[in-house]
C-alpha cells in the first residue's frame, strides 16, 4: 500500500529496551477534501530513510499495515493497529503549467473591412 502527502511532523529516533529497538516517526497529512494527519513508524535500519527528508516537503511513503493481540492481566483481549513504512521519495512539486505563446500584436488589430465587402458565399 502507497500514502502520499506532506510530512507535517518527523521525530527524532529513539531506541528502546536492551536490545537497541530503534523506532522514528513520522506525520503525513494526505491532500484531499477532508486531510487526514497519519501517523506512520519506520524501524531498526528504516529510521535512517527519513533523514533526507524535513517537514512541507510532498512525499509517498510505501507501508505495512499490522496488527497485534495483547492480553491485559486482568485476561481481556486488546488489538493494536501500527502503519509501518518501509520505503519513502520525494513527490515531484507541481511546477506551474506553462503559458501558450503570447499572440503578435497584429492579431488584436481591429478588422477594417467594410461590412458590405465581405464576400457572401451561401447558397440561400
Amino acid at each position: 500500500m502507497e500514502l502520499q502527502g506532506k510530512i507535517k511532523w518527523i521525530d527524532e529516533v529513539r531506541t528502546y529496551g536492551s536490545n537497541g529497538f530503534r523506532k522514528r516517526e513520522v506525520v503525513v497529512t494526505t491532500e484531499e477534501q477532508y486531510p487526514q494527519h497519519i501517523l506512520v513508524e519506520f524501524v531498526q535500519d528504516k529510521c535512517d530513510l527519513l533523514n533526507a527528508f524535513q517537514v512541507g516537503q510532498g512525499v509517498k511513503i510505501g507501508i505495512n499495515l499490522r496488527g497485534r493481540e495483547w492480553v491485559n492481566p486482568e485476561g481481556q483481549t486488546k488489538y493494536f493497529n501500527s502503519i509501518q513504512g518501509w520505503r519513502i521519495e520525494a513527490l515531484q512539486e507541481n511546477a506551474a503549467p506553462e503559458m501558450p505563446p503570447m499572440p503578435p500584436p497584429t492579431a488584436f488589430e481591429p478588422n477594417t473591412e467594410a461590412p458590405n465587402e465581405v464576400e457572401d458565399d451561401l447558397p440561400f
